[in-house]
C-alpha cells in the first residue's frame, strides 16, 4: 500500500522539520526565481514554454484537451527528474512539495512518489500559503525585537562591523546582503543581481524568525530603498524608532577603506561612469564632469574625497534628524584596518546593553 501524503501548513517553522529531506518547487522556472521556500530546490512539472502553452489551448482550444496534453508534460518531467537529479533517493527519502496553490502540480508529483513508495508532503495552499505567512511575519516580528541602529557617515565601515560582530555571535539582520546590494548610489554589487522584492522578503522573513527578542539585533542605517528593493514598512518603522550607536572616522581612514571595499571600480573604472549618471538632478554638468576627469586620470583618492564632501556627507547630514534624536553613543574608528574593524565590533556590542535601556527610560 502507498503511503499517504501528509498536507503540510505554510510556516518557516513547519518547513524546517526534520521529517523532510528536500524541499521541492515544483512550479516553472520563472515563478521558482521570483520567491521560493528557502532551501527549496526546483523540480518544475511544466517549465515556462509548456505551461504557456497549456494555458492558451485552456482558453482557445477546450479544458480538457488542456489537461491531457498537459498530464503528459507532467508525466514527462516527473520522469526525468526520477532518471536524474532523484535516481540515487533511497527509501527513506522524505521530500516537502508545492506549487502555486496546492493544486494539482504538487498532486501529481506526490502521487507519483507516493506509489513509489516514499513517505511525502504537500504545503496546503502552496506558495501562496506561504507568501500570506511571510507577510504576517513582516508585519509583526519587528516590533518585538531590541533593534539596535548602526549608523555612520559613508566609509565607516559599518557593514564590516557588523559583519565581524555576527562572527562574534551577535545578532545580525545584514540588509544589503540580503538585497545584493551596498546601499549606496555605487553599491551595485559586481557579481550577481538583486533578488525580487519577493525574495528579499522571504530571506529577511527567515533571519527575523531567528533572532531572539530578549537579546540586541543589529542592523546597519539604511533609507528605505536598498536599490531597488524597498524594506519592509514595518521593519523600516521599527528601525527609525530604534536605539542608534554612530561611527564616526577620520576622513582619511574613510577614502582609504572606500578605495580597498570597492577595488573591483579602482580596477574596471568603466563601472562607475554609469552610476555617476544617476546624479544628473542633484548636481550640475561642471561637477560631474570634474569627477569624470578624476576617473579617468585615475586620481582615486581625490575623487574619492571629492565624493564624500560634496554628495554623501551633506546627504548623510540631511538625513540625520531622527538618527541624532535616538543616538546614544559613538563609536570612534581609527584607521578602519581589519584590526580596528574588530575592535568596534567589540566595542559595539559592550555598548549595546546601555543603549537599549536608555531608549527605553526615555520613553
Amino acid at each position: 500500500m502507498a503511503p499517504p501524503i501528509k498536507r503540510v501548513h505554510a510556516g518557516l517553522e513547519t518547513f524546517a522539520n526534520k521529517n523532510f529531506n528536500t524541499i521541492i518547487d515544483v512550479r516553472s522556472p520563472s515563478e521558482f526565481i521570483n520567491d521560493h521556500l528557502p532551501g527549496a530546490i526546483n523540480l518544475p512539472v511544466l517549465n515556462d514554454l509548456q505551461r504557456s502553452e497549456i494555458g492558451i489551448m485552456y482558453k482557445k482550444v477546450d479544458p480538457f484537451s488542456a489537461k491531457r496534453a498537459g498530464a503528459v508534460f507532467v508525466a514527462q518531467n516527473i520522469a526525468m527528474h526520477l532518471q536524474t537529479v532523484l535516481k540515487n533517493k533511497g527509501r527513506n527519502w522524505c521530500p516537502l512539495i508545492y506549487c502555486w496553490r496546492g493544486g494539482q502540480r504538487s498532486a501529481a508529483m506526490a502521487q507519483i512518489f507516493s506509489n513509489i513508495g516514499w513517505h511525502c508532503g504537500v504545503v496546503e495552499g502552496g506558495y501562496k500559503a506561504y507568501r500570506r505567512y511571510v507577510l504576517d511575519c513582516l508585519g509583526t516580528l519587528p516590533q518585538h525585537l531590541s533593534l539596535l541602529i548602526l549608523s555612520g557617515q559613508t566609509g565607516t565601515a559599518k557593514t564590516h562591523i557588523l559583519r565581524a560582530a555576527s562572527k562574534k555571535g551577535a545578532q545580525v539582520i545584514d540588509l544589503e546582503r540580503l538585497a545584493n546590494h551596498r546601499g549606496s548610489l555605487l553599491g551595485k554589487e559586481p557579481k550577481g543581481f538583486q533578488p525580487s522584492q519577493r525574495h528579499f522578503e522571504s530571506q529577511l522573513c527567515k533571519v527575523l524568525q531567528a533572532c531572539d527578542p530578549k537579546f540586541p539585533v543589529f542592523v546597519e542605517a539604511e533609507s528605505n530603498k536598498i536599490g531597488d528593493i524597498h524594506i519592509p514598512a514595518v521593519m523600516w518603522a521599527a528601525m527609525r524608532r530604534a536605539p542608534s550607536l554612530r561611527v564616526v572616522a577620520p576622513m582619511k581612514s574613510r577614502i582609504l577603506f572606500l578605495k580597498r571595499d570597492y577595488e573591483h571600480m579602482v580596477i574596471t573604472p568603466k563601472l562607475i561612469e554609469p552610476l555617476l549618471m544617476g546624479l544628473k538632478r542633484r548636481h550640475n554638468v561642471k561637477q560631474l564632469s570634474a569627477w569624470s576627469d578624476m576617473i579617468a586620470e585615475a586620481q582615486w583618492e581625490s575623487f574619492i574625497q571629492n565624493l564624500l564632501e560634496v554628495h554623501y556627507d551633506p546627504s548623510y547630514q540631511r538625513s540625520g534628524n531622527v538618527r541624532q534624536e535616538n543616538e546614544s553613543e559613538l563609536l570612534k574608528a581609527t584607521t578602519l584596518c581589519a584590526n580596528d574593524v574588530e575592535r568596534l565590533a567589540n566595542e559595539m556590542i559592550a555598548k549595546s546593553s546601555v543603549a537599549i535601556k536608555d531608549k527605553a527610560s526615555s520613553i
